[in-house]
């Protein structure tokens, strides 16, 4: 069961990322702030859901949330400030584009960077337990799948409709065959150094 909150003294927005450990492709995050009587019995860390249940949820918390806002940071600037700090970034940056200001922010993980004014708590594994958080989880990652599908029509071998740029062997082999695009993230391990793909 989720807990509607972390604390009550004021408006409480939710922050959670997508995309951290694939190979190519921006991150994305989501900040959410949610009423008091917000309720979805599929809600949940969108590891959790299905595809389906996703994308009927996404309607649902856009339609009910008080504010909400979804925010990417490129591979290029993942590759020179580093996926944590890009990851945070987004963050940021979905929170800057709130409609609302919230007086408090719960994030998804065990690390950020305090957003000016605003306190923060982070809370590991919080997509499964704070109800902003995992409506920040569902936001993030519909979005970006719908990134990713997107440039799969413009590089269909790399599979990135199925894999969404995580690294599956399919899609190191696809790196392998053809080399990186500019949406692979240089700074990732595109292939492992010593194994054979063709192994796995």
């Amino acid at each position: 069961m989720l807990q509607r909150f972390y604390q009550t003294a004021g408006l409480e927005c939710g922050c959670d990322e997508a995309g951290r450990g694939c190979l190519s492709g921006a991150v994305f995050a989501a900040a959410v702030i949610l009423p008091p009587d917000f309720e979805h019995q599929w809600l949940n860390d969108s590891k959790q859901t299905t595809h389906p249940q996703r994308l009927v949820l996404r309607k649902y918390i856009e339609q009910h949330a008080l504010a909400y806002s979804v925010a990417q940071v490129s591979p290029q600037e993942i590759d020179q400030i580093n996926i944590l700090q890009a990851s945070i970034k987004a963050m940021h940056l979905a929170i800057d584009a709130l409609s609302i200001r919230p007086a408090f922010i719960v994030v998804d993980g065990n690390r950020f960077r305090p957003y000016p004014d605003i306190p923060h708590q982070c809370i590991v594994k919080g997509d499964g337990k704070i109800m902003s958080i995992a409506a920040a989880s569902i936001l993030a990652k519909t979005y970006r799948d719908d990134y990713m599908e997107q440039l799969h029509t413009e590089y269909p071998q790399y599979l990135w409709a199925q894999n969404k740029g995580y690294p599956t062997v399919a899609h190191r082999q696809a790196i392998a065959k053809y080399g990186a695009t500019p949406h692979h993230r240089q700074s990732f391990t595109l292939l492992p150094r010593t194994t054979s793909l063709f192994d796995l």
